[in-house]
Formats: C-alpha cells, sequence, structure tokens
C-alpha cells in the first residue's frame, strides 16, 4: 500500500486511499466496499488496520456500515443550485428535482419523487403556519408529502400545501409522479415564481428519521417558501428536507463569464 505521509498511522493512510477511490469513481455511490479479510488481503495489513480505517471514513460520512449486510458508499453530497435573477430580485422556478445532487445523473442515477400522503391541512403543528404564509384559512388546504428516492435510498422529503380546489387528480392519491410542481402549474393553468425561500436546520423527527433512514434527532437542512403567480397571489408554499451530511445551498447571482469565477459543479467537497 502507498505510504502517503510517513507520519500517519497506517489506518489514516488506507482510509485516505479508500477517499480517493471513492472520489475516482472505483468505489461508486452505493457500492459495496470489499470486504475486511478482501482489503487485508490486497492492501497487506491486519483486521484492526482496516476497522479503523472504515471507522474514520464512516465518521466522515463517506462511507456507512449496515450491520449484517457489510460497508456502502455514500450518495455523493448534493450541491442545491438556485440561480437568481438580479433584475427581480425573483428565484427562476426550478422546483425540488433542481434541489437534488446534480452529479446523480453523470452516475447513472434518476431521482425519482413519489407521493406518499395526501392529507387535509389541519392535522400537522405545521399547517397554520403554512396557511398564514399563504394567506388562506387551513381549511381549504391539501397538504401532500412526497418522498425523493435515487435507487432504493430516500434522499430527501417534501411537504407541499395548495388550495384543496387547485389539486389536479394526478396528485390526489400515492405514487410517483414527474414533477409535481410542473404537474400542479400545468393542470391550473397557471405560472408559478418563487416568491421567497428561506434555509434552515432542524432535528429529525421520528417519521422523517424513518423515512429518511438516519437517527432521530440528526440535522436536516429545510429549504421552505411560497411560490405564487406572476401577479404575487400565494399558491404553493414547500418544505423540504434532507440530511444535512448529504447537501449544501449554493447561490448563483450571476451568469459565468469574463472575469468571473466558474460556477462549482460536483459537489464533491
Amino acid at each position: 500500500m502507498p505510504n502517503h505521509r510517513r507520519t500517519s498511522p497506517r489506518y489514516l493512510q488506507l482510509a485516505r486511499l479508500i477517499q480517493e477511490r471513492i472520489d475516482s469513481g472505483e468505489y461508486p455511490a452505493g457500492s459495496r466496499l470489499p470486504s475486511e479479510p478482501e482489503m487485508c488481503a490486497e492492501f497487506d495489513v491486519n483486521r484492526l488496520t482496516v476497522r479503523e480505517a472504515v471507522a474514520e471514513l464512516e465518521r466522515a460520512a463517506a462511507i456507512e456500515i449496515r450491520r449484517g449486510v457489510g460497508t456502502f458508499v455514500r450518495l455523493p453530497v448534493a450541491r442545491v443550485s438556485i440561480t437568481v435573477d438580479p433584475r427581480s430580485q425573483r428565484f427562476d422556478m426550478g422546483s425540488t428535482h433542481a434541489s437534488l445532487p446534480e452529479s446523480t445523473a453523470d452516475r447513472g442515477m434518476d431521482v425519482q419523487e413519489t407521493i406518499t400522503a395526501v392529507l387535509p391541512a389541519g392535522t400537522s403543528t405545521t399547517d397554520e403556519e403554512a396557511a398564514r404564509h399563504l394567506g388562506r384559512p387551513v381549511g381549504v388546504l391539501t397538504r401532500v408529502e412526497t418522498v425523493f428516492s435515487t435507487g432504493s435510498e430516500c434522499c430527501g422529503i417534501s411537504t407541499y400545501w395548495l388550495p384543496r380546489a387547485l389539486l389536479p387528480r394526478e396528485l390526489a392519491a400515492p405514487g410517483p409522479v414527474e414533477n409535481l410542481v410542473r404537474t400542479l402549474a400545468d393542470s391550473a393553468g397557471i405560472t408559478l415564481e418563487y416568491d421567497w425561500r428561506a434555509f434552515s436546520a432542524i432535528g429529525a423527527d421520528i417519521g422523517d428519521a424513518d423515512l429518511l433512514g438516519v437517527p432521530a434527532g440528526s440535522p436536516l437542512l429545510v429549504r421552505e417558501g411560497v411560490s405564487c403567480t406572476p401577479d404575487g397571489e400565494p399558491v404553493l408554499h414547500v418544505r423540504w428536507r434532507i440530511p444535512g451530511e448529504r447537501a449544501r445551498f449554493v447561490l448563483h447571482f450571476r451568469e459565468t463569464g469574463p472575469g468571473l469565477p466558474a460556477a462549482p459543479h460536483d459537489g464533491q467537497d
């Protein structure tokens, strides 16, 4: 095994080598790492060194250990890119799909949005807050819950609130949806724009933790806000959550050009 830093403990040398293979795609996202015996043989180290290296990578959120199954490479960190029109100070309408890992397409992974529940507003503690943001009585709103997944792994959760009268038939029951925001806009014959978006962090409650496969209380990044018609009428309130180690938010206020730095792309930092 190459000795990148002679003063570093052997387990750190091994951890860096495995990380390099993850970064290069030799160990792609979602793949299972070689077993302990396989790594011991390949890198000429003992089991303790392998276990310490794996523990270091787990702490760095590069891998996840599934007890009784194996050790797997985590999905890449999502770069949430939001382009701002400096003339109007409005956000271009991109929907939640644009907020998921840009690198998933590069790795041949499709992001699927699936409706998990359609409920009358009023049964959740966040329903009244959504009603205030939309300027409507809570009793006229519907709450739609969705999950975003790549393969078998859930990578984000969204909750949408909208007037019940605008809910199209194709969004009224659980099941896959091509793009909820665009489906709503097309069905209602309206144009949607971002009115505002806010960013915060919370601890995962029991429900979100179960869907995302993380421990309760784990940090979640939250992106929420209101979408409106071009004349400013609030139509949709959305609250999107993603595990904190899987995403960071990037705002692009202008296009790249001469004298401007290129927008970062790969989200691997």
